[in-house]
């Protein structure tokens, strides 16, 4: 089982990632960068965008075996926040 200072250090490399990854896409929406210096924040975000998406899917399915550890019942529902 993992340490709290793991579960931290998880948490605090996704929202790294998000954070850094909203740069990217607002530097490169700019547009006022190099094409080479474009294709590497490409390249970066493609790579963080991998990262986040990985670190979700390990959250839900963690949500997932608890929830079957529990004995509960309830069926995970779509997140729409609205957009």
């Amino acid at each position: 089982m993992p340490k709290k200072s793991d579960k931290k250090a998880v948490s605090d490399d996704f929202e790294t990632s998000m954070a850094e990854l909203e740069s990217l896409v607002e530097r490169m929406e700019q547009g006022e960068t190099k094409l080479e210096d474009a294709l590497q924040d490409f390249e970066r975000g493609i790579a963080l965008t991998r990262a986040c998406r990985q670190s979700l899917s390990d959250a839900e399915q963690k949500v997932q075996i608890l929830l079957k550890q529990d004995g509960n019942e309830a069926e995970p529902e779509t997140f729409n926040d609205g957009d």
